[in-house]
């Protein structure tokens, strides 16, 4: 069995892979007092919630884009394996299929996109990730990351929103039935989501000019399913493409 964490802005994300599929994928907030021994109870009391037996993972990779955290969660995996976890660092990405654009910079979770994108379509593929933060990827098709785009994710755009403003509320994250609104909450989420599909079809459209059309489009990330509208755009929609991604670079180190 293989364990993936990405840790990430708003979540960490454990996937526990065997037998080539997913045996279970668990979550919990990012943003809490964690301790090692915090991770070993919380490990330990999903584990077996889950019923995944006697044996535990053989490898473990740890993708983090929230540096303050990643030494708890390492140790405390160590404590729960008996085994230190790897951690996706700049001289790893020497080893792998793909070309790496300012190592030391990249979100190594953006990382885990392009290798799962290369792997599998072997053509120039934009990524999005509709995350804490919506990035798009573009892999070309020799394995090279050429760029990257970062804008507020649709959350992080609402709480700002909220938080900045005396009488707005926070609001549901659902497309409206019309573009523009006809109270506060409809007004909001037409602003919004309504603008995040303008935002996400013209990056499409010109990656797709540069690339002279040809160009594959996936999406991931949890808000993905959201808008819609731009179901038709995405040759891919997969929640798990960071998952994924880090399972093939799991792979490739176990071999």
């Amino acid at each position: 069995m293989l364990l993936v964490v990405d840790v990430g802005n708003t979540d960490i994300v454990f996937g526990f892979y065997e037998d080539q599929t997913w045996k279970a994928v668990l979550r919990t907030p990012t943003h809490q007092p964690w301790s090692a021994n915090g991770v070993v109870n919380w490990i330990k009391k999903e584990w077996a919630s889950k019923d995944l037996g006697d044996t535990l993972p053989s490898l473990a990779l740890i993708s983090s884009v929230v540096p303050s955290i990643s030494p708890q969660i390492q140790r405390g995996l160590a404590l729960w394996l008996g085994y230190s976890p790897t951690l996706m660092r700049p001289k790893l990405y020497e080893t792998l299929a793909i070309q790496v654009i300012v190592p030391e910079e990249i979100g190594s979770d953006l990382v885990a996109n392009a290798v799962y994108a290369h792997e599998n379509y072997k053509s120039n593929v934009l990524i999005v990730d509709f995350g804490t933060a919506l990035t798009f990827t573009l892999v070309n098709a020799e394995g090279k990351m050429e760029g990257v785009s970062i804008a507020p994710g649709l959350k992080t755009a609402v709480k700002s929103l909220f938080s900045q403003t005396a009488q707005l509320p926070e609001v549901p994250l659902e497309m409206p039935q019309f573009n523009l609104g006809t109270d506060t909450v409809s007004a909001i989420q037409a602003g919004i989501l309504w603008g995040y599909v303008g935002m996400v079809k013209e990056m499409i459209s010109r990656v797709k000019e540069d690339k002279k059309g040809d160009l594959k489009v996936v999406a991931t990330g949890g808000l993905s399913s959201i808008l819609t509208p731009l179901a038709s755009y995405f040759d891919e929609v997969n929640k798990l493409i960071t998952l994924e991604g880090l399972r093939l670079i799991a792979e490739r180190l176990k071999a």
